[in-house]
């Protein structure tokens, strides 16, 4: 949860910093009235709106940013507070409290308008015509929820659509898009949350969740719905349970333009870091397929007590095993020579081939049993055993235990091969994560390198040097992969292009950074960002030639361009929030 607000709270101070590209200008009606025209990206749109009409209306209200001339021309002069503010002045008063956590688990009782759009178990054989009562042609961006694991709130059902909108915003302040082209979207199954079940005020379905066939119907004839009618609509999946999350992924992801947060942008932000940390040891990402990387969680999704995120964790995995094996030639050898890389460790110790019931997704990362032997090391060996026989590079924490990496475990990384090991606490909320930067930079000393998935501040290691702590912040990806997906005008969102985007992340921090140990850049940087992991998402679209082209840009202008002009065509497609004029004072 401390991750998502975090970049809540900071993605309104971006809009500072933005600058419009926007004009307005007055037109006269045949009949002799007057309405306005202002600029929606690059189409016009006419205002026939007056008075509180405006003021209800989300895509032209301005509140005490309008001028006194347009107040009196549109009707608006006594409905607002006299003075007159800017944009700049409305952000500095603008405060996210306190979470989006919060404002989901009190969603029912603070509904007071729809923003988006809601389909149920009970519209099944309705949802082909119910997309067209959303009232824009146009629409970029999707992100849909089912409200079965909201943050680290669990299931709030019909209440997790706080978490679509949530992100939504984080596009538009990111990657720049337009608005008036996003959906929230919530896919109300029903809720195994008994206490939503009895309560008279809430929004939902008062019903146990759907499961099986009956829940997978319902997403396909949504998915089929939206594709029908926005083609070029990017879906973002957020907040699934781990049941679903995978299975919805493989299903889709290769018929339509989507892709899952929890699984892949994690993963990718995940990737960014353990590269960000082989170029913190002063060595080229290439090395990367050297790396020996101890993992704790994602082994079992049956343990209860480690209740790690099961999607995000397999999806980490996967993500750096198939990065590995591209560095290696991208082949069936390069694929298997990876997978020795890595040691997961889950609550009932090292996971080998001797382990019964394994979990199908984290068989690929069980060790031969002959190998481990060699190592000294046996079936369900435990973690502190593990770090001390192998002598890991990095240690990545995926398994939401509070203190997992204890100072038994964090005194044995001390004798890592690596002149520069890295401990990875990913787990949120903070008190999952598997220890503190303090902890980690006191025990295994100055040298480390330190991630976590929650923010935390730095450590002053005293005379004046200072242990970074570097949040490994989804918001870093997502906007521009979703961006790059839609500029590039690709059908699906690879593989190549995630990892695309994560080695730009990865990439983007200057050496003299990254060997100060700084492996994930400041958010107030958050647009060049986004920026780059686009132009970098659409040059891999058009080297696997998936790209189509977008709007006026087709496959072939496309290919014509360099990287400075990806770039420049990726400035140019970003919205920028300032208010137009909509009335000009005639001097």
């Amino acid at each position: 949860m401390g991750n998502f607000s975090h970049q809540m709270r900071v993605s309104s101070a971006l809009l500072k910093r933005l600058q419009s590209h926007q004009r307005a200008i007055a037109a006269v009606n045949v009949d002799g009235s007057r309405s306005f025209t202002t600029t929606e990206g690059h189409r016009p749109t006419i205002v026939h709106k007056r008075s509180l009409d405006i003021l209800h209306d989300p895509w032209f209200n301005k509140g005490t940013a309008f001028s006194m001339t347009e107040r009196d021309r549109l009707d608006l002069r006594g409905l607002l507070p006299p003075n007159v503010m800017s944009s700049e002045q409305q952000i500095e008063r603008f405060i996210y409290t306190p979470t989006v956590g919060l404002v989901c688990q009190k969603y029912s009782g603070l509904f007071r308008r729809p923003r988006g759009m809601y389909f149920s178990a009970e519209d099944r054989g309705e949802m082909m015509s119910m997309v067209y009562n959303w009232p824009a042609d146009q629409v970029d961006m999707i992100v849909v929820t089912d409200g079965s694991r909201i943050l680290g709130l669990g299931d709030l059902g019909v209440q997790g659509i706080g978490i679509a909108i949530g992100k939504l915003d984080l596009y538009v302040a990111a990657a720049g898009i337009n608005p008036q082209r996003v959906l929230p979207v919530m896919i109300d199954v029903g809720t195994n949350n008994e206490k939503l079940l009895e309560d008279p005020l809430y929004l939902g379905l008062q019903e146990h969740r759907l499961d099986g066939e009956e829940y997978i119907s319902v997403i396909d004839e949504f998915m089929e719905a939206v594709f029908t009618r926005w083609p070029h609509v990017i879906v973002q999946f957020e907040d699934f349970q781990s049941k679903w999350a995978f299975k919805l992924l493989q299903r889709y992801r290769n018929e339509y333009r989507m892709f899952n947060d929890d699984v892949q942008g994690t993963a990718g932000v995940a990737l960014a870091g353990l590269l960000g940390a082989v170029r913190a040891q002063g060595r080229p990402m290439i090395d990367f397929p050297k790396m020996k990387i101890v993992v704790a969680g994602a082994g079992s999704k049956l343990i209860s007590h480690w209740d790690s995120d099961y999607s995000a964790g397999i999806g980490v995995l996967n993500a750096a095993r198939k990065t590995m094996a591209r560095m290696l030639g991208d082949t069936d050898i390069a694929f298997e020579s990876a997978r020795s890389q890595f040691w997961v460790v889950d609550a009932n110790g090292l996971i080998t081939e001797a382990r019964e019931n394994i979990d199908p997704d984290a068989r690929p990362f069980a060790r031969k049993v002959k190998e481990i032997e060699r190592q000294g090391l046996t079936e369900g060996a435990k973690l502190v055993e593990v770090v001390s026989q192998v002598k890991p590079d990095v240690l990545l924490g995926l398994s939401a235990v509070g203190g997992l990496f204890s100072k038994e475990v964090l005194e044995a990384l001390k004798g890592s091969t690596s002149t520069r090991p890295a401990i990875f606490a990913m787990s949120n909320p903070t008190k999952n994560a598997e220890c503190t930067p303090e902890e980690a930079f006191s025990i295994v000393g100055d040298n480390i390198i330190f991630g976590s998935g929650s923010p935390f501040n730095n450590v002053d290691l005293g005379n004046g040097h200072v242990g970074h702590s570097n949040q490994a912040n989804n918001m870093f990806l997502f906007p521009g992969i979703g961006l790059g997906t839609l500029l590039s005008g690709s059908k699906v969102v690879s593989d190549g292009m995630l990892q695309a985007a994560a080695e730009c992340l990865a990439a983007y921090m200057t050496e003299e950074e990254v060997l100060q140990g700084i492996i994930y850049p400041s958010i107030s940087r958050i647009r060049d960002i986004t920026k780059e992991v686009a132009a970098a998402v659409i040059k891999e679209a058009i080297e696997e030639d998936l790209a189509e082209g977008y709007r006026e840009i087709d496959a072939r202008e496309l290919q014509k361009l360099n990287e400075d002009e990806i770039r420049t065509y990726v400035m140019n497609n970003m919205w920028s929030p300032e208010y137009p004029t909509l009335v000009y004072k005639r001097d």
